[in-house]
């Protein structure tokens, strides 16, 4: 049975982490009132200061300075860890055993090994679990969904698909765990691992990966004199650490429908802080979304005559997925943002957690599972010169 209400709880107050923390404020007011109450408990980070200001912003009810509060806490029944990658296993295998469910952000772990341990726990736990692919949620690229997955633009051919940002761009920005890590654990497990996902969600299974390569071209970065949030600079001092990863990542895959797939990634694009976007094209048609226009899509098939045929405009409303009662104003071309995509994330996982059972899923942690043994193959291929890995 339902319990009458569901207390939440974020630990990370960073960048990401406010992104939860406001999507569990506003999840109660979107689609149906049918949630149970919804109680906002506490923010937890190692830096008290971003605890306690996530907390006051938010409307939380406490700060905790350790995620071992949380996992203690019997008033916490909901968690999202949005911590830095390495922390994910201990963290979410504590949370598990205590049967609190909890929503991870993505990439799901630091290793296949450490997914494999984390899978394992969801599975012996009784709680719900997910990993955190917040543009599963955006309306346009699902609109594109229903439109492949019906058949419109036939059978699928080539999807090109890439990540560009250019928060890696100063040298003069402070090192963060974001550039610690094996090759593989850089913008490919940043923001490669949203869209391999993305190409997955779209295309179904990727086969093989081959043709990989990553490139790293700061290689030192100063140490930050305070706390850092996100991809934010600050002060540095004199010293200097390695950089350990990758700043670029290109690769190609093969899916196991036939498809085939190029993916770029890149966190040193200057001038694209969040430059997300893909083009998938068919037999018989193709379709194209920019995460920099999100409240449209573009779309081309064979249903004009040769005169007028080409790419047209969609413009996103209530009769795509999610919009319909998922804003305020839900009329079309209101607009929507990235930000609300992590609010109706947050509604579906405590649609999940309540049983409802009205919304999509998130993705399982099997999912994430999946999406980091692609990872381990992109690197494989990138460290043996660019050979074909296949996926099992």
């Amino acid at each position: 049975m339902t319990k009458k209400s569901l207390g939440v709880a974020v630990i990370g107050a960073g960048m990401v982490g406010r992104a939860h923390a406001a999507g569990y404020r506003t999840a109660s007011q979107l689609y149906d009132l049918d949630l149970p109450e919804i109680r906002l408990v506490a923010i937890a980070d190692a830096h008290e200061p971003f605890a306690v200001d996530g907390a006051k912003r938010f409307g939380y009810e406490r700060a905790e300075t350790s995620w071992q509060a949380i996992v203690d806490a019997p008033d916490i029944d909901v968690v999202s860890v949005a911590i830095a990658n390495e922390l994910h296993r201990p963290v979410v295998e504590a949370l598990l055993a205590v049967g609190k469910h909890v929503l991870c952000e993505k990439p799901l772990a630091p290793s296949v090994e450490d997914a494999k341990a984390m899978v394992a726990a969801a599975e012996a736990a009784g709680s719900q679990s997910g990993v955190g692919f917040s543009f599963r949620r955006t309306p346009g690229i699902n609109a594109i969904r229903e439109q492949v997955q019906a058949g419109a633009i036939g059978d699928l051919r080539h999807f090109n698909g890439h990540y560009w940002c250019d928060y890696a761009q100063d040298p003069k920005n402070p090192i963060s765990w974001r550039y610690k890590g094996a090759p593989g654990t850089g913008a490919l497990a940043d923001i490669g691992s949203h869209m391999i996902d993305l190409g997955e969600y779209l295309c179904g299974p990727i086969a093989s990966v081959s043709g990989a390569v990553f490139q790293t071209f700061t290689r030192e970065r100063p140490k930050p004199l305070g706390a850092t949030v996100g991809h934010a600079g600050g002060a540095v001092s004199d010293q200097t650490e390695p950089v350990e990863n990758e700043d670029i990542a290109t690769f190609t895959a093969t899916f196991a429908g036939g498809a085939v797939g190029t993916f770029s990634i890149s966190r040193v694009a200057h001038g694209l802080p969040n430059g997300l976007g893909f083009e998938v094209f068919g037999g018989t048609g193709a379709a194209a979304f920019d995460l920099n226009r999100p409240g449209e899509f573009t779309f081309a098939d064979q249903g004009a005559g040769s005169r007028t045929n080409g790419y047209r405009q969609v413009l996103i409303g209530p009769q795509h997925p999610g919009i319909l009662k998922g804003i305020p104003m839900d009329f079309p071309s209101v607009g929507h943002g990235q930000n609300d995509l992590f609010a109706w994330q947050c509604r579906a996982f405590l649609d999940q957690v309540a049983g409802l059972g009205k919304l999509p899923p998130v993705p399982s942690l099997a999912e994430g599972l999946h999406n980091m043994e692609i990872l381990a193959a992109v690197s494989e291929s990138a460290a043996g010169g660019g050979k074909t890995v296949s996926l099992a």
